[in-house]
């Protein structure tokens, strides 16, 4: 195949690269592999790898990595580059540049520096997985990867529970099902949910269900490959606020603003810290009656 090479202008030009399978590249991606005057890869083993398929040779020209112990120094010197005029093309180890990937850090070195970026744009992990989950795609929220501790873990979902829109986030296989667990404890057990393995590959598996079906299959389980989760948006029954305030009136003549609140949001499938503010106020409210 014959691409079209010659110089580009001088600047950063991210280059999507496929999740998978090497056909899933695009023209402009090669083009753009085969006409940079420096490369630039979170891996330069994936990055070669991908140019010998395709037949695009490295002409001698440099071929530097970056990724996450990259140093800032390493980040300079590739500005430098393009302040002297040359041309650069990043891609990460798989899918799109700078989504949960260092090369976020290069865009903002460039935009710091006033120099060009651009994007030649390609396959995505997430937005793959929104196409063949099932689950709905009208509003999502990518949430990356989670934090490795569960506290923090269960903090970050906690505050996104509430969001209303599918959750798509990446995970690694050895904390998979510690986080289906987590999500399953913050979210509910009910929640619809899928785990997308290995997309465009040989292996490729989808496995849709509620996040307690999902947290019994996968635990103990030897999983491997790329990972992607999604969770769909919680379903709480509509509750009118008239009928939660005589619900929680009721409960305060015989238990406290906590037990109350925990009573009557597990009732009706209303998040906590609602009915807790709201018992909270009308608390306040009484006790301000009584001291007049």
């Amino acid at each position: 195949m014959n691409f079209q090479k010659g110089t580009l202008p001088p600047g950063l030009t991210f280059v999507g690269v496929p999740i998978g399978s090497a056909r899933d590249v695009t023209l402009r991606a090669l083009d753009t592999l085969a006409s940079a005057d420096v490369l630039v890869a979170e891996d330069t083993r994936t990055m070669r790898k991908l140019m010998d398929i395709h037949g695009i040779p490295l002409d001698g020209r440099k071929m530097i990595s970056l990724h996450d112990h990259s140093t800032p120094a390493k980040l300079e010197g590739l500005v430098d580059l393009v302040r002297g005029g040359a041309s650069l093309a990043y891609a990460s180890e798989a899918g799109m540049p700078a989504i949960a990937d260092p090369g976020f850090e290069l865009a903002r070195a460039m935009h710091d520096a006033n120099l060009p970026v651009t994007c030649a744009p390609g396959p995505s992990a997430a937005a793959t997985a929104l196409a063949v989950a099932g689950l709905p795609t009208d509003a999502f929220m990518f949430l990356g990867f989670l934090p490795n501790a569960q506290s923090a873990r269960r903090q970050a979902i906690e505050a996104v529970a509430d969001v209303a829109a599918t959750l798509v986030l990446y995970e690694s296989p050895k904390r998979l099902a510690k986080c289906l667990a987590d999500l399953a404890t913050v979210l509910g057990d009910d929640r619809n949910a899928a785990v997308c393995r290995e997309l465009t590959k040989k292996f490729e598996e989808v496995r849709r269900g509620s996040l307690s079906d999902l947290t019994a299959a996968y635990q103990g389980a030897n999983v491997k490959g790329e990972l992607v989760v999604l969770v769909e948006r919680g379903h709480s029954p509509i509750v009118r606020e008239i009928d939660l305030e005589n619900e929680i009136k009721a409960a305060l003549s015989s238990m406290s603003v906590r037990d109350a609140a925990d009573a009557i949001a597990q009732a009706h499938g209303v998040k906590r810290r609602t009915v807790y503010n709201l018992a909270l106020k009308l608390s306040a409210e009484e006790q301000d009656d009584t001291d007049r």
